[in-house]
C-alpha cells in the first residue's frame, strides 16, 4: 500500500505523545513503518502476543502494535477508513473471543466451547471500531450447554465468566489495556446479572423492550463465542428489530428517540474547543440515527435495508427511494471527516475523546491531520456539521407532526390547587419533571401515553393519602426502579378501584414498594378477583409453581418458582396492610409458600442432579425445616432454618454416568437445592437460607445420615438444639422415612431430664442472647423483654421438662399446655397478640420503630385494636403475663421496661 510513511512518523512523533511512545517501545514495528512494509507491520502485530505470559498480556501486547501500525499508515494515507475501522472491529473480535474462551478453560479444562455468546453492538457490530473505543457487548449464556464444574450452577458459573471477561479485556496494567468493556446495553441493566441467559434475554426483548433497544440491534452481530448459537438468537428476535408494519405510536416513539439526541447533549453547539464531534449538532450520532431511523421505519418491509454500516444503509436507502441520493452521498462523506477526525483526537492521548481542545492542543489536532492550524480545521468542520444539522432537522418531522414533550405546567398547578395540595407550582414541576426522560420506565410514547391517561386519578390517589409525600416519594421510587411500567399505567386506568391498593403500598409498606418498583407486573395479579383470597395447600401451590413447561426446564423451573413465590408473598402483604385477612392467617400462608417452593425446588435439583449423577437405590434426601418455618408462621422477612438428612448407608454409589458416594452426593445436592432458592436469578433471589441448626453446626457436613443424626443429638447435642428440635417438622420425604424421622425426634425431645439442668441451660442461653441481641426498637415484639423468645423458651423448657405438647406449631403446643395446666390461659392471646405485631410489624414498621401516623393505624388494625396507643397499651400487657409465665415457670422475676 502507497502512502507518505516518513511524514506520518513525523507527525505522529511530534503530534501525539501515545503514538511516539508506542513507537519507542516497538523498535522493530517502527523500522517496519519507516519502510513503508504496511503488510509486514500488520504481521508483525498479529505475532506481538507471542510468547506472552497470559491471554491478557498477549491481548494487550497486540492491541499496542495494532493501534501503532494501524494509526501510523491512517496517517500516511496508506489505509482507508474502512479498512482501519475493519480492522479495529476484527481485533476486538479476536480479544472478545480469546477472553471468553480462556475464562472458560481456567475453570473448566478440555471444555468445549459452546453456550457463551457475545453480540456485538454499535460500532464494534457495524465493523466501524474508533481508534480508542471501547466496546458495547451483550453477554448470553445458554444454560443447557455452558461449560461449568459440576457443583456451579449456569447463572453462578456464567457471571464468573463475565467478571473474567470484563477484567481480562478492561483492567489497565503495565501493558495497558485492551478495550474498555461497557455492559450496560444488555437487558434491565440496573439490576440484570452481566450475563443473562438467552431464554430471558427473548422474554425481554418480547415483551418489556424500548426504542433505543430496537435501534442498538441493527447492528448487532454474533462477534465471539458460541457463533452459531448467538446468529440463532439474532434470528429469535428478529421480528422485534424488524416490524412488518408500524402504528402512529410506533413512528412516535421513534421520532422521540431522535428528539433527544439533541436534548441530551449538554455541550456547545457551535464547532469550536469543548464541541464534541460524537454527541454535538450536526456530529456523528446524528448521521448514524438519520440512517437508523429510517431503516427502524422502512427496513421491516424492505429487507434490503438491513444492513449494520452506516454507508451501507444510507446508500441502501437512497437506492430504495427512502432518502435523496444528494442526502446520501452528503451524510456520507461528512460521516467519514468525523470518523477520521475522531481518530485523530484520540491518536493523541489514546483516550476515547470526541471533544475539541483549546489552543495548541487543538493546533496538534490540525497538524496530525495534515493541515495548518486549528483554524482550519474548525472551518472544515462547521461546514460538514452544518449540512448533517441540516438533514437531521427534516428528520424530526418524520412520520408525525411534532408534539410538546411535556404538558404546560399552569393548567396541572390548577388541577393540583384544587386537589388541595400545598405549593402546587412547585409540585407541578415535580410531576412534570417525571416524563422528561429521567425514568427508564417513561421513555416510550406509549408509556407516557399510558402514564398521560391515568395521571388525573394518580393525582387524587395522592391527595387523599394520609400522606401525600411519603406516597410521591415511593412513587418515584417506583418509576427509577422499573424498567418498563406501561402495563402498570394500563391496569389502573383501567381498573381505578386499584389506586386504594396502590397508595396502601406506597404509604404503608416500604418493603412492597421496593418490591413494586422492581416488579410492577406484580399489580398485575390483583386483576383476577381471587388475588384477595389466601392461596390453597402446600399440594395447589406447587402445582402451580410446576405449571406449563417449567418443569421440563430447570432454569425456567427456578424463575417460575420466584414468580409464583414473589406473587404470592406480594398479595399476602397486600391482603395485611389492607386488612383483608388475620396476619396468623397471613403467616401460614407464608409458610406454605416456602414450603412448596422448597418441595418443587428438591423435585428440579434431584432431577437435574441426576442427569450426571444417577440415583442411589432405597435412598433419599430429606429437608426438615425448623425455626418459624418448622412451625408454619413465616413473616415477610424470615429465612429458612432447615437440616438435610438422607436415608440409606454412606457407603452406597449412585448410578449415574458420573457416580458419586453416600455422603458426597447428598452434601452435592443440598447444595444445590439451597441454591434453587437462594441464587438470584433473572427474577430476582427468592430466600436466605441458614443450615446451621445442622449436627456440628456450620462445622459440620450439610446432610447427613438419619442414623447420624440420631446419634448426635442424643450424644452430642446441647440444650439449645433439643429446643430447637422441638419445632423440627418434616417438609421433604417419602411417608416410610417421615415416620421414621418424626418418631426418632419423638424420642429425643420426650427422653428423660434433670430439670435444674435444664433450667440452668435455658436461663444461660437466654442471658446471653440478650446481651449479644438486644431490642432493637419499641416494636421489637421479638427480642424485647416479655416478647416472644421469652415465651418461647418457658414453652420450650416446659416441654422438654415433662415430655409434653411436642407440636412444631407454637400456638398449638400452648393450648395443649394451658390443658395440661403447665401456663395460664391467658398465654395464648398473648402468644396471638405478639405474633401478629411480629408478622405486620414486619412490613409496617420494618425499623420496629414507631411508624408513620397511617401505618401505626394499620399495625393497630391488623392487631384488632382500636388504636396505635391502644396496641401499645395491649403489646405491654402481653409482655407482663409472659413475665408471669417466666416467674411461674423459673421462679424468676422479670422486669418488663416501658
Amino acid at each position: 500500500m502507497n502512502g507518505d510513511w516518513q511524514h506520518a512518523l513525523r507527525r505522529a512523533r511530534a503530534e501525539a505523545p501515545f503514538l511516539a511512545r508506542a513507537l519507542e517501545r516497538q523498535p522493530e514495528l517502527a523500522d517496519l513503518l519507516e519502510q513503508g512494509s504496511s503488510d509486514a507491520a500488520l504481521e508483525w502485530a498479529r505475532q506481538a502476543g507471542e510468547g506472552a505470559p497470559s491471554t491478557g498480556v498477549a491481548l494487550r501486547r497486540e492491541r499496542l502494535a495494532y493501534a501503532t501500525a494501524l494509526a501510523i499508515g491512517d496517517l500516511a494515507g496508506a489505509f482507508s477508513l474502512d479498512f482501519v475501522m475493519v480492522e479495529l472491529s476484527d481485533l476486538a473480535d479476536r480479544a472478545l473471543d480469546l477472553a471468553i474462551n480462556d475464562a472458560i478453560l481456567r475453570r473448566v479444562e478440555g471444555a468445549d466451547l459452546r453456550g457463551l455468546i457475545a453480540l456485538g453492538l454499535g460500532k464494534h457490530g457495524a465493523h466501524e471500531l474508533n481508534y480508542s473505543s471501547d466496546i458495547d457487548p451483550i453477554l448470553l449464556y445458554d444454560p443447557d450447554t455452558l461449560p461449568r464444574r459440576e457443583r456451579d450452577e449456569p447463572g453462578e458459573a456464567a457471571q464468573r465468566y463475565a467478571r473474567e471477561i470484563v477484567r481480562t479485556l478492561s483492567e489497565n496494567t503495565a501493558e495497558g489495556y485492551v478495550f474498555r468493556v461497557d455492559l450496560r446495553l444488555r437487558p434491565a441493566s440496573e439490576v440484570s446479572p452481566l450475563a443473562i441467559s438467552t431464554n430471558a434475554a427473548l422474554t425481554h426483548y418480547e415483551s418489556s423492550a424500548l426504542a433505543w433497544e430496537r435501534a442498538a440491534f441493527i447492528r448487532a452481530r454474533a462477534c465471539a463465542g458460541d457463533i452459531a448459537a448467538g446468529e440463532q438468537f439474532l434470528s429469535a428476535i428478529k421480528p422485534f428489530v424488524w416490524r412488518s408494519s408500524l402504528d402512529f405510536g410506533a413512528i412516535d416513539e421513534i421520532r422521540r428517540l431522535t428528539e433527544r439526541i439533541r436534548s441530551n447533549y449538554k455541550g456547545p453547539n457551535e464547532v469550536g474547543p469543548g464541541f464534541n464531534l460524537k454527541h454535538g449538532r450536526g456530529g456523528i450520532r446524528e448521521v448514524e440515527f438519520f440512517a437508523q431511523t429510517h431503516q427502524l421505519i422502512h427496513g421491516g418491509r424492505d429487507p434490503s435495508l438491513r444492513l449494520r454500516g452506516t454507508r451501507a444503509a444510507l446508500d441502501a436507502l437512497a437506492a430504495a427511494g427512502r432518502i435523496e441520493s444528494p442526502d446520501a452521498t452528503v451524510l456520507g462523506a461528512a460521516y467519514d471527516r468525523l470518523r477520521v477526525v475522531e481518530h485523530r483526537l484520540q491518536m493523541v492521548g489514546d483516550r476515547q475523546t470526541h471533544a475539541l481542545p483549546a489552543g495548541d492542543a487543538l493546533d496538534a489536532v490540525a497538524r496530525l491531520d495534515g493541515l495548518d492550524n486549528g483554524a482550519v480545521l474548525l472551518d472544515d468542520l462547521r461546514n460538514v456539521t452544518d449540512q448533517v444539522a441540516r438533514a437531521y432537522d427534516r428528520l424530526l418531522d418524520v412520520g408525525s407532526d411534532a408534539v410538546p414533550i411535556a404538558p404546560a405546567v399552569s393548567p396541572l398547578a390548577d388541577r393540583l390547587n384544587a386537589l388541595g395540595f400545598d405549593e402546587p407550582e412547585t409540585l407541578a414541576e415535580r410531576v412534570t419533571g417525571w416524563r422528561d426522560g429521567r425514568y427508564q420506565a417513561l421513555k416510550s410514547s406509549a408509556a407516557l401515553d399510558a402514564f398521560d391517561a391515568m395521571l388525573p386519578a394518580l393525582l387524587e390517589a395522592f391527595a387523599g393519602a394520609d400522606d401525600p409525600e411519603r406516597a410521591m416519594l415511593r412513587w418515584e421510587s417506583v418509576l427509577a426502579n422499573a424498567a418498563s411500567a406501561i402495563n402498570l399505567f394500563r391496569l389502573l386506568e383501567a381498573r381505578p378501584g386499584l389506586f386504594e391498593q396502590l397508595m396502601a403500598i406506597l404509604t404503608l409498606a416500604p418493603t412492597l414498594a421496593e418490591e413494586l418498583g422492581r416488579r410492577p407486573e406484580l399489580l398485575d395479579t390483583l386483576i383476577d378477583a381471587s388475588a384477595m383470597d389466601l392461596p390453597g395447600n402446600v399440594a395447589t401451590i406447587a402445582a402451580r409453581m410446576e405449571a406449563g413447561d417449567a418443569a421440563r426446564d430447570y432454569e425456567r423451573q427456578l424463575d417460575r418458582i420466584r414468580i409464583v413465590t414473589g406473587e404470592l408473598r406480594f398479595a399476602l402483604g397486600l391482603q395485611l396492610v389492607q386488612g383483608v385477612h388475620d396476619p396468623l392467617d397471613i403467616a401460614t400462608a407464608l409458610s406454605r409458600t416456602a414450603e412448596a417452593g422448597l418441595q418443587v425446588a428438591h423435585k428440579a435439583a434431584s432431577t437435574e442432579f441426576s442427569v450426571k449423577h444417577g440415583r442411589i437405590v432405597d435412598s433419599e434426601l430429606m429437608v426438615l425445616g425448623l425455626g418459624r418455618l418448622g412451625g408454619g408462621a413465616l413473616t415477610h422477612a424470615s429465612d429458612l432454618d432447615i437440616i438435610y438428612l438422607f436415608t440409606g448407608q454412606t457407603s452406597a454409589e449412585s448410578d449415574g454416568e458420573r457416580p458419586l458416594g453416600g455422603t458426597h452426593y447428598y452434601n452435592r445436592l443440598s447444595q444445590r437445592v439451597s441454591a434453587a432458592l437462594s441464587v438470584p436469578t433473572a427474577h430476582g433471589a427468592l430466600y436466605e437460607i441458614d443450615t446451621r441448626l445442622r449436627p456440628q453446626g456450620a462445622q459440620g457436613p450439610l446432610a447427613v445420615t438419619i442414623e447420624a443424626f440420631e446419634k448426635y443429638q442424643r450424644e452430642a447435642a446441647w440444650t439449645w438444639e433439643h429446643m430447637a428440635l422441638t419445632r423440627a417438622r418434616v417438609l421433604v420425604g417419602s411417608d416410610a422415612a417421615r415416620a421414621q424421622l418424626e418418631g426418632l425426634i419423638a424420642n429425643v425431645l420426650a427422653q428423660e431430664r434433670d430439670p435444674a439442668r435444664l433450667r440452668e441451660d435455658v436461663l444461660k442461653m437466654r442471658n446471653e442472647m440478650a446481651q449479644h441481641k438486644p431490642a432493637s426498637g419499641l416494636l421489637d415484639v421479638k427480642l424485647m423483654r416479655g416478647g416472644l423468645v421469652d415465651l418461647e423458651f418457658a414453652v420450650h423448657f416446659l416441654q422438654l421438662r415433662d415430655g409434653v405438647a411436642l407440636q412444631p406449631d407454637l400456638g398449638t403446643a400452648i393450648l395443649e399446655l394451658i390443658d395440661q395446666q403447665l401456663l395460664p390461659a391467658e398465654a395464648k392471646p398473648a402468644h396471638d397478640l405478639l405474633t401478629r405485631a411480629l408478622v405486620a410489624g414486619r412490613l409496617l414498621a420494618p425499623d420496629l420503630a414507631t411508624p408513620p401516623k397511617s401505618a401505626a393505624i394499620a399495625l393497630a388494625d391488623a392487631c384488632d385494636c382500636e388504636t396505635y396507643d391502644a396496641l401499645l397499651r395491649r403489646l405491654r400487657e402481653a409482655r407482663q403475663c409472659v413475665a408471669a409465665i417466666w416467674q411461674q415457670t423459673f421462679d424468676l422475676e422479670m422486669e418488663i421496661e416501658e
